[in-house]
């Protein structure tokens, strides 16, 4: 085994043993604390830790030099959190009058579930769902009240009109919060989309809030879907999704019915292939406590063995983040492997082409080529 090898399975298993086993973490060396400290920040995972240890009561029992990080990192998860719930609380004034569902999601929506994903997590913008039918209405009100469109050139802004599952990013003028307004959880294009009608239907009402958040099954299946069909090259899978995942599991699994439930849920919407990996990897990873009948239900959408097998080994190279001095040229080329998949999933072959040839074709020239919306696109897809 290479140096790089043996410091990136320390870097790794430092970052899981703390997630798992939270109570260890005062015993720890001032190098062990280090080393966890920078991987934590990397996944963005730092604030997960501060919650843990302060809910066990023993941030005064770690070295002081490492507490001052958690505490720092709790102040600014804290104020994260004050800045996108009040954006929602102004979305929701912008919107008064308008009989338009308004659906939290992600992070936002674990803020006012008040569940336990919600402990330190770390979200940079805000990200609601709506019906399709209500996204001219909403952008148009929310467009009145102060909030306005990003610079995107004309061909970007018809990729996410006819082909996403949501539209351009929208910033307030003067807060400069961004917000993402979906109408579907997956891309039209996607092989995996489907009806989201379903979702709307079987929303939850939250406390003091107009707002409201997906049914669990569906809270876990977005979940699912952001961590194994949203790639990114260079950050690969990400662990903090997966960290969502088993502790959504964790806290719906003790509701009446909801085990039972969640792989109808899943067969329903054509998504059984990433509860199957939700499953799999929340328990390799993360030790999460997954019933018998559920995985045996998962294993139902499992790949060809080939397939299963290569799974299993590019997962954890891109879902951990190795040591930051020592980066391993296969992590990022599982990373970068990854990343095609969810693009290949996100749209059929012929499109994909076509976007990565014009995209190219744009750099290359240095500005965007006009490209007119018109209303047959709109109907399209």
């Amino acid at each position: 085994m290479t140096e790089s090898s043996r410091q990136t399975e320390r870097a790794n298993r430092l970052l899981l043993a703390a997630l798992r086993a939270p109570e260890t973490l005062p015993d720890w060396s001032l190098e062990d604390w280090d080393l966890l400290l920078r991987v934590a920040r990397r996944t963005r995972l730092i604030g997960r830790l501060e919650a843990q240890l302060a809910a066990l009561d023993r941030l005064d029992a770690i070295p002081e030099r490492a507490a001052n990080h958690l505490r720092s990192a709790r102040n600014l998860v804290q104020h994260r959190h004050t800045l996108l719930t009040w954006e929602l609380n102004r979305i929701l004034w912008a919107t008064e009058g308008l009989e338009v569902p308004i659906i939290a999601l992600k992070g936002v929506a674990y803020v006012l579930a008040e569940l336990p994903a919600a402990r330190g997590r770390f979200f940079a913008d805000l990200d609601l769902l709506v019906p399709h039918a209500d996204i001219p209405t909403i952008e148009t009100r929310l467009l009145e009240r102060g909030w306005m469109r990003l610079p995107i050139n004309p061909y970007d802004d018809r990729y996410y009109r006819v082909w996403m599952h949501e539209i351009p990013p929208l910033r307030h003028r003067e807060r400069e919060n961004e917000i993402d307004i979906h109408h579907r959880l997956l891309p039209r294009t996607s092989r995996l989309s489907f009806d989201p009608a379903p979702l709307f239907e079987h929303t939850r009402p939250v406390a003091d809030s107009r707002a409201r958040v997906l049914a669990p099954h569906d809270m876990v299946l977005h979940a699912l879907v952001h961590l194994f069909l949203e790639g990114d090259p260079q950050e690969g899978l990400r662990l903090r999704d997966l960290v969502d995942v088993a502790d959504l599991l964790d806290h719906f699994g003790r509701e009446p019915g909801f085990w039972e439930g969640l792989a109808p849920r899943a067969e329903a919407f054509g998504l059984g292939r990433p509860l199957y990996y939700g499953v799999r990897f929340a328990q390799r990873l993360l030790e999460c406590e997954i019933p018998q009948p559920v995985i045996e239900a998962s294993e139902h959408w499992a790949p060809i063995r080939p397939l299963r097998v290569l799974m299993d080994h590019l997962v954890p190279l891109a879902i951990l983040p190795g040591h930051p001095d020592h980066p391993l040229r296969r992590a990022a080329l599982a990373r970068w492997l990854l990343y095609v998949r969810a693009h290949w999933l996100r749209m059929p072959p012929w499109l994909l082409v076509r976007h990565i040839v014009y995209k190219a074709w744009l750099r290359v020239r240095g500005v965007p080529k006009r490209v007119e919306l018109t209303p047959q696109d709109l109907k399209r897809l």
